[in-house]
């Protein structure tokens, strides 16, 4: 129930609702508006449904000086104070209560029939706030009270941990050598031979006929003399210098194709 100091608020306001004195329930199928004096109601007024706290009112008011003509209080809906009527939904029934606590059954009527339905939605609204308001109150209370999940290890549980081998590293890509780095090995794996003495030889010869003298050689040869022992020119790392063009033999001079003598 209400109390005293709560707020009022207002849910809904209609200005035309009818007011029919209704006959008893005569049996369990429910309340039919066809059962009424639809076309004579005993009351015209304007109807205002308000909410303090949890609960609701249907208040009939008159429409020009605002009197209260009967109020019904509402703590549930659907519930026996509202009723719905099984051939209408512009009609219901509600259950009007005095200070005194004495209360009466009377039916409700909208001409319009979104004026019934602004209704319906009204104290559908408010009560589904009041189911949400109660929920919140009762875990608010109980926190603790839902089942709590025992994560600990019982008197002689124990647990098995499968770790699986780890990934072999690849191995590494061999990375390309760049301008300086060193040459692939020749096909086959052979290394070529030295180059003939005979090649130095005249690749010398011709180096120092160009160049027009050999004072760098010379100079090189005797500043090292005192350090290091002349090696045998036949044994020489680089092999023997070539003699002059002077001291060569003259070359065989080729026979004409003309000559008949064969020389042996």
């Amino acid at each position: 129930m209400a109390t005293e100091g709560e707020y009022e608020s207002v849910l809904c306001v209609k200005p035309d609702v009818n007011v029919y004195r209704i006959p008893p329930r005569a049996s369990n199928r429910g309340y039919r508006a066809a059962d009424w004096k639809l076309d004579a109601p005993d009351w015209t007024g304007r109807m205002r449904v308000t909410a303090r706290g949890k609960v609701a009112y249907i208040k009939l008011e008159d429409k020009i000086s605002g009197e209260l003509f009967a109020q019904a209080p509402v703590e549930e809906y659907p519930g026996i104070t509202v009723e719905t009527v099984s051939d209408s939904s512009r009609y219901f029934v509600i259950r009007i209560q005095d200070d005194s606590g004495r209360s009466a059954f009377i039916g409700i009527g909208f001409g319009d029939r979104g004026d019934s339905f602004d209704f319906n939605v009204a104290l559908q609204d408010h009560f589904k706030w009041v189911k949400q308001d109660n929920e919140i109150i009762k875990q608010s209370q109980a926190p603790d009270s839902g089942p709590k999940l025992d994560l600990g290890f019982k008197e002689g549980q124990t647990i098995t941990l499968n770790i699986g081998q780890a990934r072999k590293k690849e191995k590494p890509r061999p990375q390309s050598t760049g301008g300086f780095g060193l040459l692939p090995p020749p096909p086959g794996g052979k290394i070529a031979p030295p180059p003939s003495s005979s090649g130095l030889s005249n690749h010398n010869t011709e180096s120092l006929t160009e160049g027009g003298s050999t004072g760098c050689l010379l100079e090189l040869d005797s500043s090292n003399s005192n350090s290091m022992p002349q090696s045998n020119p036949s044994t020489d790392l680089w092999g023997d210098f070539s003699t002059p063009a002077s001291s060569l033999p003259p070359p065989v001079q080729q026979q004409s194709s003309s000559s008949n003598w064969v020389q042996f």
